[in-house]
C-alpha cells in the first residue's frame, strides 16, 4: 500500500505563523507535524509516500522530512488549490494499480493509521473512511453510518449534518476512484471535493466502511489545536536528559536532548528541550516544548511551543500558552520610563496583562 499527504496549502487559519512557513512543517512535541504523520504511516508498514506540495511549500516540506529514514518519499505538484478531491488526482501516475491512503499531514491520531489501514485489507473494501463523533460536525465531511459499519451517506461541511459523525482525515482507497475523481464536477465552493467522490462509490453500491477512531484524535487547524496537540504527546514523553544540567530541578518527565544546557533552573515536565538550546535562570512549567538554539533566560514559559533559534529573556511576567515561531525576540527591560516595544506581523495576537 502508498499513501498520499496533501501539504500544497498553507494553512490561513495558523496566521501568522503560516506566513513563511506551510502548517505541515509547524512543530508539535519539537517534531514537525509533516513527520508524525509519515511516522505514523511508516508504523503502519507504508514505505512509499507521495507528499503534494506547492512551489511555496515544496522546499520547507522537502527540508522538514530530510532526516527520516526507512520511508520512500516522492513530490507531486498542485498548482492550484482546488481541493483534496484534485489533490488525490493528480497522485494517479503516483499510485498506479496499488491501493492506497491519503492521510491529511495536519492531523494526529493517538494510535496511529494502523488500524484503518487493517480494516481496508480485512474486509476488501473499496474505501474506509476514519471517522470521530464531534460535537458540531458542520466543519467537516459527516457520515451516516449503518451498525455494521457501512456509511450510507457522505457529505461535506453540511449546514445541517445528518449525524455527529465527521471524517477524521484519513482514507483507505482502491485504484477505482480514480475513476471517479476523473469525471468529478467541482463544489458550490468551485472545489473537488473527495467526499462527492466517495459517495459516488456509495451510489454505484461499491463497499465503502467506517472506522471509529480509538483514543485522542485532533486536527491542528487552529492556533489552540497546536497547543493541544502538544500537550497530548508530550503527556507520552519519556524522560531522557542527555545534555547538560547544572543547578537545577527537574520533575516529571523531561527530555533534554544532547547539545541542550540547563542552568540555575527548574523545569517541571512534561518538558522537551532540543539539542542546542540554553535554559538558565529560568522556569519551565508542564507541556512546553523548546526547539533547537532557543535561549530562555531570567524568565518563565509554561504550555507554551517554542520554535528554534528564539530568544526569550528577561520577561517579568509567565509566558503562558504561547506559540512563538522561529527567529522570535522575546525581550524585556528595566527601563525608565516603561514601555513596550514590538514589531507584529498581520493578523498576529498580542495580550498586554500590564
Amino acid at each position: 500500500m502508498k499513501a498520499i499527504i496533501p501539504a500544497a496549502g498553507l494553512g490561513t487559519r495558523l496566521r501568522p505563523l503560516t506566513f513563511a512557513r506551510p502548517k505541515p512543517v509547524l512543530r508539535v512535541a519539537n517534531v514537525p507535524i509533516v513527520c508524525h504523520a509519515i511516522n505514523s504511516l511508516r508504523a503502519a508498514g507504508v514505505r512509499d509516500i507521495g507528499i503534494v506540495v506547492s512551489e511555496l511549500t515544496h522546499s520547507a516540506i522537502q527540508s522538514a522530512v530530510a532526516d527520516l529514514e526507512g520511508v520512500n518519499i516522492q513530490y507531486i505538484f498542485q498548482d492550484e488549490m482546488l481541493g483534496l478531491g484534485h489533490a488525490v488526482k493528480l497522485s494517479r501516475d503516483f499510485v498506479g494499480q496499488d491501493n492506497f491512503c491519503v492521510y491529511l499531514g495536519d492531523n494526529l491520531f493517538e494510535q496511529g493509521v494502523g488500524r484503518f489501514i487493517e480494516r481496508f485489507h480485512a474486509e476488501q473494501a473499496d474505501a474506509v473512511v476514519a471517522l470521530v463523533e464531534v460535537d458540531d460536525p458542520s466543519a467537516f465531511g459527516v457520515a451516516v453510518m449503518e451498525p455494521g459499519g457501512r456509511i450510507t451517506q457522505l457529505v461535506e461541511k453540511p449546514k445541517l449534518p445528518p449525524s455527529r459523525l465527521a471524517v477524521a482525515g484519513l482514507y483507505c482507497f482502491t485504484p477505482a476512484i480514480f475513476e471517479l475523481l476523473e469525471v468529478l464536477p467541482p463544489s458550490a465552493r468551485g472545489e473537488y471535493e473527495i467526499t462527492d467522490a466517495i459517495a459516488g462509490l456509495i451510489e454505484r453500491g461499491d463497499t465503502v466502511l467506517g472506522e471509529c477512531v480509538q483514543g485522542w484524535w485532533k486536527d491542528t487547524g487552529k492556533p489552540q489545536d497546536l497547543l493541544d496537540a502538544n500537550r497530548l504527546l508530550l503527556n507520552d514523553l519519556q524522560p531522557c536528559v542527555l545534555g547538560s544540567v547544572e543547578g537545577s530541578r527537574l520533575t516529571g518527565p523531561v527530555v533534554v536532548e544532547l547539545g541542550a544546557q540547563v542552568i540555575n533552573s527548574v523545569i517541571m515536565g512534561p518538558v522537551t528541550i532540543a539539542a542546542g538550546a540554553v535554559i538558565e535562570n529560568a522556569y519551565l512549567g508542564p507541556f512546553t516544548s523548546v526547539g533547537r538554539n532557543t535561549v530562555i533566560r531570567n524568565a518563565e514559559v509554561e504550555y507554551s511551543v517554542i520554535d528554534e533559534n528564539t530568544e526569550i529573556c528577561d520577561i517579568k511576567a509567565r509566558l503562558q500558552e504561547c506559540l512563538i515561531g522561529v527567529g522570535a525576540k522575546v525581550l524585556g527591560h528595566a527601563a525608565v520610563p516603561r514601555i513596550h516595544r514590538f514589531v507584529l506581523s498581520d493578523a498576529s495576537l498580542l495580550e498586554l496583562s500590564c
